[in-house]
């Protein structure tokens, strides 16, 4: 079994997180979640909903695969900079690293994505960018793995990338019945983005 742990932090964007831990919660016997966050206990999301962290960031930094949400708007990163240093530590020893949105904002911070392919949110995109130019950032990509690192566009897209990961450590097959499970229509391709164009990046 393979620990997923899942950084929240306050005002997380609600489709960030609870669209890939929908298509990973599907594979209860393959994966075991865990929600880390700054402080034990509700964490509000930046539409007010709240969630549970079950440990803090001092309590627990190693897993297997790690799931890093975004935030609303340009809350990124300046809330979540004391996070740094634990999702250095974490992402290090990771064997795979999800980013969701403006969550590669948050990872492109530590230096880990410097000289690889990233992309984020295409509405933010330029914002994203310039915190961090070292990253060669994807104009258009619904995701981007690079490595052990995985990088969806905004929201929605990180659904998306979770099936594409889960297709990679466990097969098609599985990523396939999650996907008809949820009725989602899953884009597998890395290379369609709709929004690119839309925000004038192609």
């Amino acid at each position: 079994m393979r620990s997923v742990g899942v950084l929240v932090y306050p005002h997380f964007e609600l489709l960030d997180l609870f669209g890939p831990l929908e298509m990973f919660g599907w594979l209860a016997s393959d994966f075991e979640l865990t929600m880390i966050g700054p402080t034990r206990g509700t964490i509000r999301s930046n539409m007010g909903i709240a969630t549970v962290a079950d440990a803090t960031l001092n309590e627990r930094s190693n897993f297997d695969v790690l799931l890093v949400p975004g935030g609303w708007g340009r809350s990124i990163p300046v809330d979540t900079e004391p996070l740094l240093p634990w999702l250095t530590e974490a992402a290090k020893q990771a064997d795979r690293v999800l980013t969701v949105c403006t969550g590669s904002a948050l990872l492109a911070l530590t230096g880990l994505l410097d000289g690889r392919k990233a992309t984020t949110n295409k509405a933010l995109f330029h914002w994203v960018a310039d915190k961090r130019p070292e990253v060669e950032w994807q104009h258009q990509a619904r995701w981007v793995r690079d490595g052990k690192f995985w990088t969806s566009s905004g929201v929605s897209a990180g659904m998306d990338m979770a099936l594409a990961a889960i297709a990679y450590m466990l097969g098609a097959t599985k990523a396939e019945e999650i996907a008809r499970g949820c009725e989602y229509e899953w884009h597998r391709d890395p290379a369609w983005d709709a929004f690119a164009r839309l925000h004038g990046l192609v």
